[in-house]
């Protein structure tokens, strides 16, 4: 087979030709002056593409008998391979280097896997697209759909390709920590009005449907992956910086690449739905067994789709760790089948249809350490409408804590002492500004604006401040230019005991406080300037999300340890 797996059996897989070079310390691409000689490969679309030719080496000059003057004659050392840049969850960002290091075969092999890539568009759904000095926040989507080879007996028959699997993956500011929330699919959720492109390029918008389950935003009345973002970020608040979606195949072709992952059972199980059959006990899975063990649930906890996420994040999690290992990441042969499987099995926002944009976003989940990701399941229980459940809903109180603190950016698990010690440093200071002497309410003179609440929030908390916290020197300044995500209170230097007295009525946070410059109100005076963001809860809540804490029954566990599924 040729090197993704297909064609003549005579062709030589460019993933065994790579060589070490000596003298470099290098891997080297090479193959046989017989290779095929096709400059670009043209790769179907199901299926990857045979490798592009590759110029045989050139020789290098034989070295001087005598090092040049005010030189030493030494061989160039060996490279170090940084562990700096080791990616968490695809992998394609190390394959970029990987193949640019091998010269002009390396670019025509970086175009055949730009050729890979499937997106759709994101319909204006998205932020548009993840920053590398932002918290990330990547939708990741696993559908029933049943394509490719040797699926036939899986999924719903005919099935347009549903949201049976959903992760919001959180990644924090400073790369410290990550969660992925799992959503379940039977959650009963309001999908909104989606404006989705069609096939010719014009706009369709397809109606929303209140009281559904979510995994119907995808797929149902022809919603596209940009149709769950919007679900998404209806329920939880939080909206998605781009979406990766992955089917079967996905599964199958990724645990292969890596040659199998961990999981582990607390029991026996063979299920004839997902055809998973193995004893108690720790076990390697790959291709189909690995697919059979994330779609098992009748055999597992309670046998429904909340048992399913567990052992689906169980196994999220042994995948992030062989991909981090050694094993795979100094594995030439390895990288190039993740490079291949990871472009072919995934379908991506428009936003990130290239090696170069998916090389970013790896190197950036990279930055963390396995034991602080958190797999997390939105809090839910029984739908009290059902007489025999069969779908959930929302935990409230619990649910706006944990999409809080995703909001939020705060950590469900303790980081790394330097990186914890570094934050509480930084809180510190933030938290400076809050101590010291405090105004009368009646002396605080504070313009508000809509920022981003709902509407009429400025007003509805202008009435509070003035009948209820006396803060009667204040007055609604209508919208501010921009929407903003948290709600900020502006000040000049001599107004900070009012700035420290209006965050103590409001619940504000030392990180809400900007120190900056007054504005002039309606009688000419210096009044500070509180602008409300999409955070605010209503008239007279706190605001303050900084102390938020995990619900104590909230499941959740982490990457770095594989936990048996019972």
């Amino acid at each position: 087979m040729d090197a993704q797996g297909r064609g003549r059996a005579e062709d030589i897989d460019p993933a065994d030709q790579w060589v070490l070079n000596p003298e470099t310390g290098d891997y080297e691409l090479r193959l046989p002056p017989s290779a095929p000689q096709s400059p670009i490969p043209a790769p179907r679309r199901g299926s990857p593409a045979p490798a592009p030719e590759v110029p045989a080496p050139r020789r290098r000059r034989a070295a001087p008998e005598e090092p040049p003057p005010g030189r030493r004659g030494r061989r160039r050392p060996a490279k170090k391979k940084s562990r700096g840049k080791k990616i968490l969850l695809w992998t394609t960002g190390t394959m970029a280097f990987v193949v640019l290091a091998v010269g002009a075969a390396g670019y025509l092999y970086l175009q055949h896997l730009n050729d890979n890539i499937e997106s759709l568009p994101d319909d204006g759904a998205s932020t548009g697209g993840f920053q590398k000095d932002q918290a990330i926040n990547i939708l990741l989507i696993g559908t029933d759909k049943r394509t490719g080879s040797g699926n036939d007996g899986y999924g719903d028959k005919g099935s347009a390709g549903h949201a049976d699997t959903t992760i919001l993956l959180h990644v924090a500011k400073d790369r410290s920590n990550a969660t992925a929330l799992s959503i379940p699919r039977d959650l009963i959720v309001d999908v909104p009005d989606c404006p989705t492109t069609q096939e010719d390029g014009s706009t369709k918008v397809i109606p929303g449907s209140s009281g559904v389950r979510f995994n119907t935003s995808l797929g149902q009345s022809g919603r596209t992956p940009s149709c769950t973002m919007r679900t998404v970020t209806e329920l939880t608040g939080v909206t998605p910086d781009n979406f990766m979606v992955a089917d079967f195949n996905a599964v199958k072709t990724l645990t292969s690449a890596v040659g199998g992952v961990e999981v582990c059972l607390a029991k026996d199980i063979d299920d004839p739905d997902s055809h998973l059959k193995l004893p108690a006990g720790k076990h390697t899975v790959e291709g189909e067994q690995a697919l059979a063990f994330v779609r098992t649930r009748h055999s597992v906890g309670f046998g429904g789709d909340l048992s399913r996420i567990e052992i689906q994040q169980q196994f999220l999690g042994s995948l992030m760790r062989k991909l981090k290992s050694n094993d795979t990441l100094t594995s030439p042969t390895k990288m190039v089948k993740l490079a291949e499987a990871g472009t072919e099995a995934l379908t991506v926002d428009a936003k990130l249809k290239s090696i170069g944009k998916l090389k970013d976003l790896g190197l950036e989940l990279g930055k963390l350490d396995t034991k602080n990701l958190t797999f997390a399941t939105v809090p839910v229980k029984d739908n009290p409408a059902e007489k025999t459940p069969v779908t959930v809903v929302l935990k409230d109180g619990a649910a706006q804590q944990v999409f809080d603190m995703v909001k939020n950016d705060v950590s469900f698990t303790e980081v790394k002492e330097k990186e914890k010690e570094k934050k509480e440093k930084e809180d510190a200071a933030v938290a400076a500004r809050l101590e010291g002497e405090k105004s009368e309410p009646s002396e605080i003179r504070v313009r508000v604006l809509n920022g981003g609440a709902s509407s009429g929030s400025a007003g509805r908390e202008l009435t509070y401040l003035q009948n209820e916290a006396g803060v009667t020197k204040s007055e609604n300044a209508g919208n501010a230019p921009a929407d903003i995500a948290k709600t900020t209170l502006e000040y000049a230097p001599d107004q900070a005991d009012q700035a420290r007295a209006l965050a103590e009525i409001l619940g504000l946070s030392g990180a809400a406080m900007k120190p900056g410059e007054s504005v002039t109100n309606a009688q000419g005076l210096p009044a500070m300037t509180l602008t409300l963001g999409k955070d605010f809860k209503g008239a007279g809540v706190k605001l303050d999300a900084t102390s938020a804490q995990a619900p104590e029954d909230l499941q959740k566990s982490t990457a770095d340890k594989v936990e048996c599924a019972k």
